[in-house]
């Protein structure tokens, strides 16, 4: 073959090489390109759930009280006077009626001596009135004068005794002696206290919230930090119509048996536990399942592997569970475990479903 054939062959080949690089190069530009893009990708987060229900929620609430006897009476003078004699010490049982403190008779703010001098001098003129009368010396008028003045001075006369003999209005055990022999009264002060502590009170203080779930009849739990051991079941007898108007308050007094050996006492602090039930009709649904920033309460409910945000209207709870009064209906399904994951719309995997 002659050398200027070759060479045009040469030529030739280069030229088809030449012009087919540039085609080949944009082919492994493609698909470069079409490796760099990624698929789009869809996160599904795992949750626990549990089925909305209707059932009772029992809720418990405890209040610090004081206690006083089922009947409890106290002790005061009316008068200044010095003490002469004590009649029972604290622990004693005392019948209704009986002198427990005695007051100087003949002290300057007493009136006992004037007073039964006339007495008695009132008495003696009606008795003679009376025999009188029945003699026809006198008139029915007169008779009813003299019988008058006579009841006046018996008045004045017991009046003036039971301010220096003061008795117990009720028959119980003596639980404070607040005063020694020789002491002088104060006017108002408590000088002993009688009560019947077989069975007590005890008196708390409620808020207008806690108040709607207490109620007369219902059962209360009475106990002493002292030894929370001893228990004493009783119910509320009363519940004041109106809030004190400084705490803004309302008084509960509620009674129980004393223990065997009287361990509680008049003036002890303890504390009273009522529980209430929300009826069977209550929407219920676990506590960790809802979320709130302070003012609104919401949950997710999970529709079509799907969180739907819901924002619910919530009622009591006892820890564990919440009742709910609007936002659900029994049987939607609300996330538990992982809820803290999820938003409106997010792509869920339910791992367990609660049903009790």
């Amino acid at each position: 073959m002659k050398k200027n054939q070759i060479r045009t062959i040469i030529a030739g080949g280069m030229l088809l090489a030449a012009s087919a690089l540039p085609f080949t190069g944009c082919g492994v530009d493609k698909k470069q390109e079409a490796k760099a893009e990624p698929a789009a990708t869809v996160t599904v987060v795992p949750v626990e759930a549990a089925v909305v229900q209707r059932k009772a929620l029992t809720i418990s609430k405890t209040f610090s009280g004081s206690l006083e006897g089922e009947d409890q009476a106290n002790i005061v003078a009316k008068i200044s006077e010095r003490i002469t004699n004590i009649g029972a010490a604290t622990g004693a049982s005392v019948q209704a009626g009986r002198t427990v403190i005695s007051l100087d008779r003949s002290g300057t703010s007493s009136q006992y001596f004037q007073s039964e001098a006339n007495y008695k001098n009132s008495q003696k003129t009606y008795e003679r009135m009376k025999s009188l009368f029945a003699e026809g010396a006198i008139s029915q008028e007169q008779l009813d004068g003299t019988q008058t003045a006579f009841a006046v001075a018996k008045a004045n006369f017991d009046a003036a005794k039971s301010a220096l003999d003061l008795s117990s209005p009720i028959s119980g055990i003596v639980t404070a002696v607040n005063v020694s022999k020789g002491d002088l009264s104060t006017p108002g002060a408590v000088l002993m206290t009688v009560a019947k502590i077989s069975r007590m009170k005890v008196i708390f203080n409620s808020n207008e919230t806690d108040l709607t779930s207490l109620a007369v009849g219902q059962t209360v739990l009475v106990y002493s930090d002292a030894r929370p051991d001893v228990k004493a079941a009783g119910r509320i007898i009363q519940i004041s119509k109106s809030a004190d108007v400084g705490s803004r308050s309302f008084e509960v007094k509620a009674l129980f048996p004393n223990t065997r050996d009287n361990w509680f006492k008049p003036g002890m602090f303890c504390k009273a536990t009522a529980a209430s039930s929300t009826g069977a009709a209550s929407l219920v649904i676990p506590s960790q399942s809802v979320q709130t920033d302070g003012t609104t309460s919401r949950v997710y409910v999970l529709k079509n592997g799907r969180a739907v945000q819901r924002t619910v209207r919530l009622g009591v709870t006892d820890g564990s569970s919440t009742e709910v009064l609007d936002g659900v209906a029994v049987g939607d399904t609300v996330a538990t475990v992982g809820v803290n994951n999820v938003k409106d719309g997010t792509a869920v995997n339910v791992v367990g479903v609660q049903t009790k």
